[in-house]
């Protein structure tokens, strides 16, 4: 009985250790490669004019969602979008990592239901993340931020809490960004705990109304609520910098009114250039509110965002944005690893400063809107300490 009880056992843990492997090598990876394609293309010709300028230019990204998937951000991967490798093969400075926390099935741009199904719990769950982020939305923003706190303590980033931190020169920046509030869970106490955790940016929705008011792919389209109107002074009064990202327009003029501090748009477009994406962007009389306070909106790689995902598509809602609003109020915002296809990966950057050159951009323009808006915009807008 002893013999058979130990060989029970040996096969019991021989299944796990086989499961695991089958999820780490085969399961996770492609998963995440399905969920946040490249299109396949031949290498980008990026002339030698292009290849020159992008090797001055401080690149900087307002979006990534890479902190959600499994994927060691360490090692070169040959799926998804970003990783530390890639990132530094595309010349980026400053790389913002939102973390999301609660997202439906199918990322439905029109409407839904704040009660829906959230795809984010089953992620959590097949991923193995720890037991306390699988049915709290707050964990799961901390976990997320200490995936980031590791890196750095590993010397690969430096987490941006200061304006001062964005002179640091000697590896990476990152900057912690709630995707959406709905980490708070309706209480105002969570600021200062996620504050803590290394966030210095936070969304007001992603693509469901919570305690703030109304998503733009929410029901309701409504304002700021009275929990909302506190909870972005207190980010403010805690140095939190506000994106809109997916907010209402409602929300967005009530935000615009609560505060003249200015705010920004992560990752999106602009209607004017893709008239298509209107229930993704908001509208103009708003980006330019928006841009008029010092505000900064980053381009997104997806579609939704713009009409044409290609370097050149790109480069042309960058034109369109930066013609719109000012070559001052325009930077990258890609969503790389945002369960979005994009026509490049994060090592391919040059290819966009390659299609701004093409497109007739100037060159002071393009440092501008590579990077040189959302460093200005950070130390402007950080806590000095």
């Amino acid at each position: 009985m002893k013999r058979f009880l130990k060989w029970v056992g040996i096969v019991f843990v021989t299944l796990i250790v086989i499961g695991f492997v089958s999820l780490k090598f085969i399961v996770w990876p492609k998963v995440d490669a399905d969920m946040n394609p490249v299109t396949a293309h031949t290498p980008f010709n990026v002339s030698e004019k292009a290849k020159a300028l992008h090797d001055e230019l401080w690149v900087a990204d307002l979006h990534s969602d890479n902190l959600l998937w499994r994927r060691n951000p360490r090692k070169r991967h040959d799926y998804g979008h970003v990783d530390l490798p890639r990132l530094q093969e595309g010349g980026v400075e400053f790389q913002i990592f939102s973390a999301v926390t609660k997202s439906p099935k199918g990322l439905n741009f029109e409407e839904n239901d704040a009660n829906a199904p959230d795809d984010i719990t089953t992620l959590a769950q097949a991923q193995l993340w720890p037991l306390r982020t699988w049915d709290s939305i707050y964990e799961r923003a901390a976990y997320q931020a200490q995936r980031l706190q590791k890196l750095e303590r590993q010397g690969e980033v430096h987490i941006v809490r200061t304006s001062a931190d964005m002179a640091k020169t000697d590896r990476l920046l990152g900057l912690l960004l709630t995707e959406g509030a709905h980490p708070l869970e309706g209480e105002i106490a969570n600021i200062a705990r996620l504050k803590a955790e290394g966030y210095r940016a936070m969304g007001l929705q992603h693509f469901f109304d919570n305690e703030l008011g109304g998503s733009m792919h929410g029901k309701s389209q409504s304002g700021l609520t009275e929990f909302g109107r506190d909870a972005v002074l207190e980010m403010r009064a805690q140095g939190i910098i506000v994106d809109v990202a997916h907010s209402s327009r409602a929300v967005v003029r009530d935000v615009l009114e609560l505060t003249k501090d200015p705010i920004f748009i992560s990752h999106g477009g602009t209607i004017a250039h893709c008239p298509r994406t209107a229930n993704r962007n908001l509208p103009d009389d708003i980006l330019k509110q928006i841009a008029a306070r010092g505000g900064i909106i980053g381009i997104g790689y997806f579609n939704g965002a713009i009409c044409d995902i290609s370097p050149v598509g790109i480069a042309d809602a960058i034109i369109d944005a930066a013609t719109l609003l000012g070559p001052d109020a325009v930077a990258l915002g890609s969503d790389f690893d945002g369960t979005v296809t994009t026509s490049l990966d994060t090592s391919e950057l040059a290819a966009i400063t390659d299609a701004l050159l093409r497109r007739g951009m100037n060159k002071e323009s393009i440092r501008k809107v590579m990077g040189g808006n959302a460093r200005r915009f950070f130390v402007e807008n950080l806590p000095a300490e």
